[in-house]
């Protein structure tokens, strides 16, 4: 893995006469961008969820944040955002700075062709703004893949030619087209980024030459073994001259430690919904404090958050920091799922400010 990058400065003075204490080395505060899932909180509603991560990409745009995403999920009660085309198209169209992009579309669940006259679409509505972030997993349970992909076979064996496949469509070529043509197709690519947190993915991005995304948030185990597969394995291509990786953390920030552990246990209790296939709405704190785990159910939920950066502004401060230092990445994505939308938009403000992003605080309302 390549040392993450320091800011080395002077002081005006060697104290002690010691020439190493002239030394500082400072955080390098990279780009902040975020993931967000048009979250269905316990008494809300879908288009309430929708309405709310608009809300939340206007915010996330006067902070200075360089990029939204929105995942495709499929068949979750606490998830609205299934239709990533169609979502990205409303938030690029109430901003006019922010990257808006998927993290992502779930490539097998859809053709190639169909995904590339999609985000062309998008590219040519909003030229320079949009991401393409890919993944191969179903992002749903088997059931709902197979009513999604019209077969049984759920495999993701194809899913590296169906990328090449797919920018092929859209990227900048004079050679003759060998597939159908997509309209608005060849110079209308978005960013396209490949996501994943596994070696599969992390390995194919380095060979096609893409940007990597490694889903730190929800799969972390992986993590420095998958950034070093991919920049051990990165060959430059037309759309990246050198390696460049984001990281996807879970975040909450609060006024202090005790309000952000109190918020957190709605996140603790929707991914052990998740884990055990026990879907619902996502709960609220005063639910998540009331709700009877069992010694299992406790271990589980620790064993999942224990990467999660959560606390008052310095310790998540620290936490990025740290996480910055130890892969090098060139981006951080914060993933922040609360029962309110109050507090979610609090939490990117105060992130906002403690890293410096460079623009007054936008109010969340």
């Amino acid at each position: 893995m390549r040392p993450a990058r320091v800011t080395i400065s002077r002081r005006s003075a060697i104290p002690n006469g010691n020439p190493a204490s002239a030394l500082v080395v400072e955080p390098v505060m990279v780009p902040l961008s975020v993931l967000d899932l048009a979250t269905v909180a316990t008494g809300s509603t879908p288009a309430r969820a929708l309405e709310e991560t608009t809300r939340l990409a206007v915010v996330a745009e006067g902070l200075g944040y360089k990029r939204l995403w929105v995942a495709e999920h499929h068949g979750m009660p606490a998830v609205a955002s299934s239709a990533p085309p169609v979502l990205i198209a409303h938030l690029a169209s109430v901003t006019s700075v922010i990257r808006i992009g998927s993290g992502g579309v779930m490539l097998p669940n859809h053709s190639p062709l169909v995904v590339a006259e999609q985000f062309g679409t998008l590219e040519a509505l909003h030229p320079g703004r949009i991401d393409l972030g890919l993944g191969r997993a179903p992002g749903t349970d088997p059931r709902t893949a197979r009513a999604l992909r019209r077969r049984a076979d759920l495999g993701a064996e194809h899913f590296p030619d169906d990328v090449v496949e797919l920018i092929g469509y859209l990227a900048k070529s004079d050679d003759p087209q060998s597939h159908p043509e997509s309209v608005p197709g060849r110079g209308y690519l978005p960013e396209v980024w490949l996501l994943g947190s596994s070696l599969f993915s992390a390995e194919l991005a380095g060979i096609l030459g893409l940007p990597y995304s490694f889903a730190y948030h929800f799969s972390p185990r992986l993590l420095d073994e998958a950034l070093e597969r991919y920049r051990s394995s990165f060959q430059p291509s037309a759309f990246l001259g050198e390696p460049r990786t984001m990281v996807a953390v879970s975040v909450l920030c609060a006024p202090s430690e005790e309000e952000a552990r109190w918020l957190a246990q709605s996140s603790a209790l929707s991914i052990l919904q998740l884990r055990t296939r026990r879907l619902g709405l996502f709960p609220s704190p005063e639910e998540a404090a009331s709700y009877t785990f069992s010694a299992g159910d406790r271990s589980l939920m620790e064993e999942a958050v224990a990467t999660h950066v959560i606390g008052g502004p310095e310790v998540v401060k620290e936490g990025l920091v740290e996480l910055q230092r130890r892969t090098g990445a060139d981006e951080i994505m914060l993933s922040t799922r609360t029962h309110s939308y109050e507090a979610r938009a609090r939490s990117l403000e105060l992130v906002a400010e403690l890293w410096d992003l460079g623009r007054a605080p936008a109010k969340a309302g």
